[in-house]
């Protein structure tokens, strides 16, 4: 008979995990959040023993907690079962150890893995990527040194599941064959080949068998370009407010990393706050105009510079609107403080709309790819009634240290009370190796009070995750959906534009505050 939930814990200040018995009361209360979503749900990350609700606002996640437990208990139903059957050539990296880890040898293996119907439990660290669950004959560990590259269509075991990688990543588990199926294509009605509830046949095959390709009569137009990019800098990627309500597919939300900054450049130039921007990390972006532009530059602190080769060079303000006119030159120096820029011109970015968005996810490849020198960019007309904005005043540069608030949890029974408070009084440096997925900090290591290891749950925008190092990193909009290591507190979601702008070097103080969400546990 089905259990309730054994606790409900705030994730943030718009996010809850609930914890369950198991797999067929995580997949019961899946399937009833995606038929009936509470008042403003919008994501849902099903794991091995807990689902993960996602709101809009902190005020919608302050009831979801009451609303839980108020859903009738129940077991999976049969309402997603439908049957993908994948062909495999058996002939992985790790089939034969797998045979010896099992005692059913290499051909065991294989009749093991092709003669069960294996039951797709819940999305993964990537989109495409499915857990499947089986019987128990094929339950070995994960390998004791991940592979820094694990191909697409790697057929897959570890611990008491199944899996195909859908594209090329670092991955610890047991190669067992390959596949040519795709498993992820944003192109289709449902992108993910394997969804939550489907059930998988593998089919063992010598060789692949695919129809040609026929061609789709259509001809692509190749227009010119209103920006050519001359220099991207470090990094400038294509962002807008992301592709929220996919993390059930494992598909990250992604998007700017300072969307007030990416709001204001938007408002600036006239643009809705949707429309497509570029987000420039430490200036160095160049860009050649060839038709006549209005533009806004938020964000950092940069020296925005117009030169031509017939006038002389002028300055131009941040948080500002200025003309961009056709033969000119943009340049973005160095900021004097702050990481990332956003550069808005009116009528926006003119990219292929992917799962509803522009943005480029640097996680799971998804979107543009980041700009490199002489990418062209389309820019769409503005409508007629848009109104180019007023100067703004500019944003303070950070403190010394920057504070960032955070809500204790979900996993903060992991570590003692003195290590939690020690964690708040410690200055933490943001290291060189961050980027969109997150900020890497160090300090001195943080201890775990219990051993063992968390089973891989659902994971938000400004959770504190602390790995078997003991060095925090703090997730930001790229971050992995699902992830195995403790969660100490999540970031509220009004201080994550803040952490966006701190480079390298860069210090935080972590200061928790009491949940406005309750703890049910």
């Amino acid at each position: 008979m089905p259990t309730p939930p054994r606790s409900i814990r705030p994730v943030g200040d718009r996010a809850v995990l609930v914890q369950l018995d198991g797999l067929s009361e995580v997949l019961g209360l899946y399937e009833a959040l995606r038929e009936h979503p509470l008042p403003g749900q919008v994501d849902l990350v099903a794991a091995a023993e807990t689902v993960l609700v996602t709101a809009d606002s902190a005020v919608a996640a302050r009831g979801f907690a009451a609303r839980l437990r108020a859903i009738e208990p129940r077991t999976a139903a049969a309402a997603n079962d439908g049957l993908v059957t994948v062909d495999v050539i058996y002939d992985g990296d790790d089939l034969d150890e797998v045979g010896e880890l099992t005692g059913l040898g290499a051909n065991g293996v294989i009749a093991a893995h092709t003669g069960q119907l294996w039951t797709a439990a819940f999305g993964g660290f990537a989109p495409g990527f499915a857990y499947l669950v089986g019987d128990d004959r094929l339950r070995v560990a994960r390998r004791n040194s991940p592979r820094r590259a694990v191909p697409a269509g790697a057929v897959a075991l570890a611990d008491a599941y199944s899996a195909v990688y859908p594209r090329v990543t670092p991955g610890g588990w047991q190669l067992i064959g390959r596949t040519d199926a795709v498993l992820w294509s944003p192109g289709r009605e449902q992108p993910a080949l394997i969804q939550p509830g489907n059930r998988v046949q593998f089919r063992a095959v010598r060789e692949f068998v695919r129809a040609a390709p026929t061609a789709s009569g259509t001809d692509v137009v190749d227009l010119p370009a209103d920006l050519l990019v001359v220099q991207p800098g470090p990094q400038t990627t294509v962002q807008d407010l992301g592709r929220p309500g996919l993390a059930h597919l494992g598909v990250a939300g992604a998007g700017a990393l300072d969307r007030g900054a990416l709001r204001r450049s938007n408002r600036l130039v006239g643009n809705p706050a949707s429309a497509a921007v570029l987000e420039n990390a430490l200036g160095g972006l160049v860009l050649d105009a060839r038709t006549e532009q209005v533009v806004a530059v938020a964000g950092a602190s940069v020296l925005i510079t117009i030169s031509r080769t017939d006038a002389a060079p002028r300055v131009m303000p941040t948080d500002a609107p200025f003309a961009l006119h056709a033969g000119e030159r943009l340049t973005l120096d160095a900021p004097a403080w702050g990481v990332r820029s956003y550069v808005a011109v009116r009528g926006g970015f003119d990219l292929p709309l992917v799962l509803g968005s522009r943005s480029t996810d640097s996680m799971s490849g998804i979107g543009p790819a980041p700009l490199i020198a002489g990418t062209g960019l389309r820019v769409l007309p503005a409508p007629p009634t848009s109104v180019v904005g007023a100067a703004e005043p500019a944003v303070d540069p950070p403190d010394a240290v920057t504070v960032l608030r955070y809500v204790p949890g979900p996993r903060a029974d992991w570590f003692s009370a003195d290590t939690l408070a020690d964690f708040d009084r410690i200055d933490w440096a943001v290291t060189a190796q961050s980027n969109r997925i997150g900020l890497r900090l160090d300090g001195p290591a943080v201890e775990r009070a219990r051993g063992g290891e968390l089973p891989s749950e659902g994971t938000v925008s400004g959770a504190i995750q602390l790995p078997a190092s003991g060095l925090p990193v703090l997730f930001l909009a790229d971050h992995p959906v699902t992830g195995g290591y403790p969660v100490l507190g999540v970031v509220l979601h009004a201080d994550l534009d803040r952490a966006a702008q701190l480079g390298t070097g860069a210090r935080i103080r972590f200061a928790a505050i009491p949940p406005e969400i309750p703890n049910e546990s």
